[in-house]
C-alpha cells in the first residue's frame, strides 16, 4: 500500500513539475506588412451582380 501511495505522489509531483517553463521566450517575430495593389474598375462594378440576381429571380418567377 505505501508503494501505491508513493507512485502515486511521485507522478503527481512529476506532472506539476513538467507543467510549464520559467524560461524566457527570446524569439520576437516582427509583423508581416501585406500590400495590396487595389485594380481599378468603374463605380458600376458593385451593383452588377445584384441587378443580374435580381433578373434571374425575375426570370423565374414569370416563368412558374
Amino acid at each position: 500500500m505505501k508503494k501505491i501511495a508513493l507512485a502515486a505522489v511521485l507522478a503527481a509531483t512529476a506532472s506539476t513539475a513538467m507543467a510549464g517553463s520559467y524560461a524566457k521566450d527570446d524569439v520576437v517575430m516582427e509583423p508581416v506588412v501585406v500590400v495590396e495593389e487595389a485594380q481599378q474598375s468603374s463605380s458600376s462594378a458593385g451593383i452588377l451582380i445584384p441587378l443580374i440576381l435580381i433578373a434571374v429571380v425575375a426570370a423565374a418567377v414569370a416563368a412558374d
